[in-house]
């Protein structure tokens, strides 16, 4: 079956509908044709988009996880901890008001 007859319009039908084409529109028939051309094109590419927004199973950039940072040996400490005076017991306390 033809394309053309999927929407029920035999050949006499389509003839009729290009003769009416031709008396409405005449000279600007090109222009119009052009027109529409580009509208498809520019359908098509809306619909090339969404299926690219939508298509989650092929992502467009692979995740690589960075590399990590080899373990360091553990190091020794060499300083001693610091040693506090002491002064005796005596606590000094701030002055009462």
């Amino acid at each position: 079956m033809h394309p053309l007859f999927a929407f029920g319009l035999s050949p006499g039908a389509i003839v009729v509908i290009l003769i009416v084409g031709v008396l409405l529109f005449g000279r600007r028939l090109p222009e119009v044709g052009k027109m529409l051309g580009k509208g498809i094109v520019e359908f098509k590419k809306g619909l090339k988009g969404l299926e690219d927004d939508l298509d989650v199973s092929t992502p467009t950039q692979r995740y690589e996880p960075t590399p990590l940072e080899a373990p360091r040996p553990p190091q020794r400490v060499t300083a001693q901890a610091p040693k506090f005076e002491d002064n005796g017991g005596a606590v000094q306390t701030p002055p009462q008001a």
